[in-house]
């Protein structure tokens, strides 16, 4: 009876360890009831009480986490930074206002604009604190890969003649407001239909920095149905108008280790039809490969390998005209852009929807949500044919992994 037990218990040991073991090793900051949670060494630690919080970014080196608090009317924006290692939630500066910031590469350093004019905060403590002015007149703006100089858009003006064309340039992070220190980079020339716009934004690097990507932004109702996506060399010698698609930001990616851009093509603002994953070689010297079968939509997309995209994919509704649009059940995907072999690798239940996949390591990671609802499960597979589980319940938004190598 004694070895009975014991048995048992060893079972029940290994079983309960197993279970523990089992849960991903990953590292990130989520939003859930609009707080900001941390999930690391697999504990949730609760950051934020009684704020509106969005926007999480993790420092290159995973010690401070910024983010915006806002309100539910949208009325306010201010940026806050968590100090993992402190555990305290500071401003950098008293109502630092913005809606768009950006760590630096290699530094703990923070970009934002405020009202059009771009800032950077400066070090007291080693950790960010104030800031310094860079530049006025800014639209978009991304830092090189070198973490020393901004590549930074205007706006078109509208002129008796019509739309100006968009300027790009090259600015030092100390610039501070000096006119000599703004080199102009690219000037984009547009043209309706084939190439119009009125900004640049979402900048993102290729993984070697030789070429930008962005998008070319028309005019706000024009820009819900059609948006260009280009690219741009790191000299500001070769630009190319790569093609038409919505202004999603998470539906273009370079390859983790090719000049390749991976994107959704398709103009029009609902999803029932006509989104396809595409893919580019940069420089474009022939006709871009479409990988979605007929009769279905690609709605997002993640690379996984060199060799493999993991997209969210869905059946088109073109029958669908008039009244409420269509929920778009997706179910993610992989394709071998090599061989062109394509299976499907999650399987939602009924009323559920599987959306925004991100790749950590050889982890697959993606937004369980059902039909209807505003929070979703984040899921996990460690491998695409791996057994997939629940990593985190009742989340706002796709959390926001910390990788060592990762690239803001």
């Amino acid at each position: 009876m004694r070895m009975r037990i014991l048995l048992l218990v060893t079972l029940l040991c290994f079983h309960f360890s197993s279970i523990a073991s089992a849960d991903a090793p990953l590292t990130a900051a989520f939003i859930r009831d609009n707080q900001l949670w941390i999930k690391m060494d697999g504990q949730e630690v609760h950051l934020t009480k009684d704020r509106y919080v969005y926007a999480p970014k993790w420092s290159y080196d995973g010690r401070f986490i910024g983010f915006i608090e806002g309100d539910e009317k949208g009325e306010k924006s201010d940026l806050f930074i968590y100090d993992t290692k402190e555990k305290e939630i500071y401003q950098n500066y008293v109502n630092s206002a913005t809606s768009d910031f950006k760590w630096a590469p290699d530094k703990n350093q923070i970009a934002y604009t405020d009202h059009g004019l771009l800032k950077v905060t400066k070090m007291k403590n080693g950790r960010p604190y104030g800031f310094e002015n860079v530049s006025l007149g800014v639209s978009g703006f991304e830092w090189f890969p070198n973490g020393k100089e901004f590549i930074v858009s205007a706006s078109s003006n509208l002129l008796s003649t019509g739309w100006s064309p968009i300027p790009l340039y090259r600015i030092p992070v100390d610039a501070n407001l000096d006119k000599d220190k703004m080199k102009p980079f690219y000037t984009i020339q547009t043209e309706i239909p084939d190439l119009f716009g009125v900004n640049a934004d979402y900048f993102k690097w290729s993984s070697d920095g030789k070429w930008v990507s962005f998008l070319v932004i028309p005019t706000a109702s024009w820009s819900m149905d059609s948006n260009t996506l280009s690219v741009l060399s790191s000299k500001g010698k070769q630009f190319q108008a790569v093609e038409k698609m919505l202004g999603f930001q998470d539906w273009f990616k370079w390859a983790p280790s090719a000049n390749e851009l991976a994107y959704i093509s398709g103009e029009g603002r609902f999803f029932v039809e006509n989104k396809k994953m595409t893919i580019a070689e940069i420089p474009i010297l022939k006709e871009q490969k479409e990988y979605t079968p007929k009769g279905f939509v690609d709605l997002d997309l993640e690379w996984y390998s060199k060799d493999s995209v993991i997209v969210a994919r869905a059946l088109e509704n073109k029958e669908w005209k008039i009244g409420p649009v269509p929920t778009m059940f997706t179910s993610l995907y992989s394709i071998n852009i090599r061989t062109g072999e394509q299976k499907q690798i999650t399987f939602p239940g009924k009323n559920e929807i599987d959306e925004n996949p991100q790749v950590v390591g050889p982890y697959l990671t993606w937004l369980r949500k059902t039909d209807g609802q505003t929070t979703g499960d984040v899921w996990v597979k460690n491998t695409l044919d791996g057994q997939e589980q629940i990593w985190l319940k009742n989340v706002n938004y796709t959390p926001t992994f910390f990788t060592s190598n990762q690239n803001p």
